[in-house]
């Protein structure tokens, strides 16, 4: 990481031959120092170069792959200490515990929350990721037994608990070729932690204080395992603080690559007190964790957890957006009144909140604006007459509606009469309220007109 454009360039044919699309290699080398480019567009780079440059510009912290299909999921590659220097990147797994030692009713209750309880946010679903089966009772038939009920009831990834390295093993054979995590390897076991996670395909999870950590990653390195999760032993809010950002920090500033790897934290074990655990969980989504583990996916908890975690790891440059298209709220029908506005996600939530409140039956058509706010969209020309118009005509709402009234915000009052002339005489532009709060009284005010 870190390699400047005249180092990278050194190791480039410089043939310039613009194939890459760009003038010279010293410009293509110039992207690829910047991130802006990939070295695979270089048809005749060697491999030698290839392996070189891969190696120095990985991320300081190592991606791991949790998982397969449609539930895989990646923790770790992280490139900044603060989200608005650049932006994260790969949001944590929030995980769920399942101890053998707990009844069937108990974890059966535990197995729905986690693959049923989920909210949708902006086209994102809010849910548990991974489920950690712990070998809680110390009977390596009953932790092996509970292996295979949760793989057989999920296709989300599975972390796999035990000191009992027979169990261990068992249970990651289980799971082999599921990309699973198996936790955890300690300096006394290290050699053959590492030998079951090399011979089933595993993650494994080091737990270790940092100190000893530097040393014995290097060692697992070396003996063929790359995927690897820290644990420092933190089980309280400071602790956990400061050995995350003590290694989010010695990886990124100090280009520490034996210290480069996600961290697992377990709020669900610093305390018995949900609401607590619930904070801590959150302490350690803001700060850096890359997988957290909880005591159950109950919706009031993983709803607030599930939000904190949509809001730190969407990019600040890009604005949250939702899809463009008619959205019904309250059961319209042709006599429902049509409400325009832009695709800012902040815009849409607000809006439809206070019309499903007023219960008053309204479509809602969201117009595409790059997912700038009314004023901002109208004042960069993107929510003007001329774009509005075209678009309501082609949004398909003429086909749900018999008649021809629609809703314009009070922030862009001024473009009521030239969106008129616009749309023509067959609709009628009604200036709606400046704020969302007034909405439920203008819409009711305007049924039966």
């Amino acid at each position: 990481m870190g390699l400047t454009g005249i180092q990278i360039l050194k190791l480039l044919p410089k043939k310039n031959c613009k194939e890459c699309g760009d003038p010279t290699c010293l410009a293509f080398a110039m992207k690829l120092a910047q991130g802006k480019a990939e070295l695979a567009k270089c048809p005749y780079v060697s491999e030698e170069a290839k392996a070189e440059l891969a190696e120095a510009s990985a991320p300081p912290i190592r991606g791991v792959v949790l998982g397969t299909g449609d539930n895989q999921l990646k923790i770790g590659e992280e490139l900044v200490l603060f989200r608005h220097d650049k932006t994260f990147v790969n949001a944590p797994a929030i995980a769920v515990l399942f101890k053998d030692s707990e009844t069937d009713a108990a974890i059966d209750a535990k197995l729905k929350n986690f693959n049923d309880i989920s909210f949708e946010r902006v086209g994102y679903l809010l849910k548990a990721h991974l489920a950690a089966v712990k070998n809680d009772s110390g009977d390596a038939g009953k932790f092996t037994a509970l292996v295979e009920k949760v793989k057989n009831a999920t296709k989300k990834p599975i972390m796999i608990m035990s000191d009992n390295l027979d169990a261990l093993a068992k249970g990651a054979a289980l799971l082999k070729g599921l990309k699973a995590v198996v936790y955890c390897a300690t300096e006394a076991n290290l050699d053959k932690v590492v030998a079951i996670a090399k011979d089933n395909e595993c993650s494994l999870v080091l737990k270790a204080s940092i100190e000893k950590a530097e040393a014995l990653t290097a060692k697992i390195v070396g003996a063929g395992v790359k995927d690897i999760i820290l644990d420092t032993e933190a089980r309280s809010a400071k602790a956990m603080f400061q050995d995350n950002v003590f290694i989010r920090r010695a990886a990124l500033k100090q280009k520490n690559r034996n210290l480069g790897y996600p961290t697992i934290v377990f709020p669900c074990e610093m305390t018995t007190d949900p609401i607590k655990e619930t904070v801590l969980a959150a302490l350690a989504i803001a700060k850096y964790a890359g997988i957290i583990v909880i005591s159950d996916a109950k919706p009031e908890i993983l709803l607030p957890l599930g939000i904190q975690r949509l809001n730190i790891y969407t990019d600040p440059q890009r604005p949250m957006v939702v899809e463009q298209g008619i959205y019904p709220i309250n059961n319209p029908d042709e006599n429902s009144q049509v409400i325009v506005t832009t695709n800012f996600a902040l815009t849409y939530f607000i809006v439809a909140a206070v019309v499903e409140a007023s219960r008053v039956p309204t479509w809602l058509v969201i117009m595409d604006v790059e997912g700038m706010s009314v004023l901002t969209a109208w004042s960069a020309g993107k929510f003007v007459a001329d774009a509005i118009a075209p678009f309501i005509k082609k949004s398909g709402i003429s086909d749900k509606v018999k008649h021809r009234e629609v809703i314009i915000p009070g922030y862009v009052a001024q473009i009521s009469g030239e969106l008129q002339e616009e749309l023509g005489d067959e609709w009628q532009v009604v200036i709606g309220t400046r704020e969302a709060a007034d909405i439920p009284a203008f819409l009711k005010g305007r049924q039966g007109k």
